[in-house]
């Protein structure tokens, strides 16, 4: 397969890109390297990211931080109970020319045309507020009195959700939760990463962060991802691993059947290749190989998976699941579909 010089240079500065933007983000966030990975796994795929943790582990500054990083435009929505949709995508108003007197409807917009979004505990606001982002999260537009306003790019929605505090909360549908490509959960800090939290955060020091990507490069990157060849035995195994959560599939092991209440859908499936393709160029190579849809399989899978009642009494969450599909789904020809190019070869 031939690969175009445009597309190895494009994909030489996503690398180098990835490392800045992580050196960057250091100076303000402590660890977190998985979650920054998956983070900008999903920002790249042109995908939506969802972290999940308990309170103070810098989610909303990594987000934040994040969007300083990418040079983008950053809105930030505190979704609260009474929280209502034209708070999120914009209202009409009536708006009188003082030259003729005539009264006419004018939109506003609402925070959720920016760049970045950033949903604050979004399961703290009723349904019909959350659906407000479905639209947004899919068509990349908001429809308001009968007109269309699309929505400036790249667009993408970064939401946070505190997993153990229930009171007050509004678990989001599952038609919702599969509009996210990722599901990052985001754990404690060791014991010398919690120190060095200590010494950033408790002085006057204040670290600045620099602009690595600008919006016109951030919207060619994320075209190279989409042009990131992928074998057939790749897209072969990302198929029969999405294909092995559906009840009704043969392709069901035992232990799916007895956990699970529903399985992933297609867009588990794109997101697993999709995802694969920006970790492979974040790795500095320009194919899809199976550890790269092995690497991906949780934040894509683990909230697209429902475990039913008995699995919940048994302490079996999706991960676990997933930890047994990707033990039980195996890459069909070894590894699969590496090709001869690799990045600066």
């Amino acid at each position: 397969m031939t690969i175009e010089s445009t597309d190895t240079q494009a994909a030489q500065r996503l690398t180098a890109g990835f490392e800045s933007i992580r050196a960057e983000l250091g100076k303000q966030i402590v660890g977190m390297d998985r979650v920054i990975e998956e983070l900008l796994i999903s920002v790249f795929s042109r995908g939506h990211c969802l972290l999940v943790g308990v309170p103070g582990l810098a989610k909303t500054l990594l987000i934040s931080s994040l969007a300083k990083t990418l040079s983008l435009s950053f809105a930030r929505i505190q979704f609260t109970p009474d929280l209502m949709p034209a708070d999120i995508t914009g209202t009409e108003v009536i708006q009188e020319d003082k030259a003729t007197g005539d009264r006419s409807f004018k939109f506003l917009r609402g925070p959720i045309f920016a760049n970045v979004i950033l949903a604050d505990e979004i399961n703290r606001t009723p349904p019909k507020t959350q659906a407000a982002l479905l639209e947004a999260m899919q068509e990349h537009q908001v429809t308001a009195g009968g007109q269309k306003y699309p929505l400036d790019e790249p667009f993408f929605v970064l939401a946070t959700e505190n997993p153990i505090e229930q009171e007050g909360t509004y678990p989001l549908p599952e038609a919702q939760l599969d509009r996210f490509m990722f599901n990052v959960r985001v754990d404690y800090p060791s014991r010398d990463e919690e120190l060095e939290i200590m010494r950033l955060t408790t002085t006057t020091t204040q670290p600045q962060l620099k602009p690595v990507l600008g919006k016109d490069e951030i919207l060619k990157l994320q075209e190279t991802v989409r042009r990131v060849p992928v074998a057939d035995p790749v897209l072969g195994y990302a198929v029969r691993l999405v294909r092995a959560t559906r009840l009704d599939s043969p392709e069901a092991p035992a232990f799916v059947k007895e956990s699970l209440s529903w399985g992933a859908g297609p867009r588990a499936t794109q997101n697993l290749i999709l995802g694969g393709k920006a970790r492979a160029l974040l790795k500095g190579r320009f194919y899809v190989a199976t550890e790269d849809i092995r690497a991906v399989a949780h934040p894509v899978l683990r909230h697209r998976l429902i475990t039913n009642y008995s699995a919940e009494a048994e302490g079996i969450t999706s991960d676990k699941i997933v930890d047994r599909l990707l033990e039980t789904v195996r890459p069909e020809g070894g590894d699969g579909g590496k090709l001869p190019e690799v990045l600066g070869s």
